[in-house]
């Protein structure tokens, strides 16, 4: 990486927790300048306006979210495993594996009416998680783990909605007892799918 390179990553993993906790709106260039201690002069080399390294910030966090994930699916050795592995990734909304939250929900949020080019990349994150969900399902249909008649793609949307639903809750009330409730009726439902 070429200095003005690790400066402009430096900003975007600086401005991240900041975009991610605070919004997009909320968030000014002097709130990313106070974290980083670079002058306004700095940020604007590197980022046209605050939206460029809004953005940049939004995959930014979508990155820490997805390879977090990631890590903790491998630990599963069966579908059913890395579908409880899964879940329990989401199931702790007060300490989430982001900071700020889930950037889905706290993006998706604020950028549905407001930011076109966020949305996009909410919405393709969304459909990634359904993908992955479905695919999961589909691995342990073809290995005789899940019952074959089990729709892969309706339960991971329902299961997507449920935790990001619990999630929203979770944070609202400042508990985590919905997602308790919501992660135990999703560990049911896929242990009743078991053949």
């Amino acid at each position: 990486m070429t200095k003005g390179e690790e400066t402009r990553q430096f900003i975007i993993e600086k401005a991240a927790p900041i975009f991610n906790t605070k919004g997009i709106a909320a968030t000014s260039m002097s709130d990313i300048m106070e974290a980083t201690k670079l002058s306004k002069g700095s940020m604007y080399v590197h980022f046209e306006n605050k939206d460029v390294l809004a953005c940049a910030a939004v995959d930014h966090n979508m990155k820490i979210l997805s390879s977090k994930l990631e890590m903790a699916l491998r630990e599963g050795k069966s579908a059913k495993d890395q579908l409880f592995a899964y879940i329990e990734f989401f199931s702790n909304p007060i300490n989430p594996p982001v900071i700020g939250g889930c950037p889905l929900l706290n993006f998706g949020t604020e950028a549905d009416d407001t930011n076109p080019i966020v949305k996009e990349k909410v919405n393709t994150a969304i459909k990634r998680g359904q993908q992955l969900l479905t695919s999961i399902i589909e691995k342990g249909i073809a290995n005789k783990e899940f019952d074959p008649e089990w729709n892969a793609s309706e339960f991971a949307i329902a299961l997507f909605a449920m935790l990001e639903g619990g999630h929203l809750m979770s944070r609202m009330s400042g508990n985590n007892d919905n997602m308790k409730i919501i992660e135990k009726t999703l560990k049911k439902i896929i242990s009743e799918k078991l053949i």
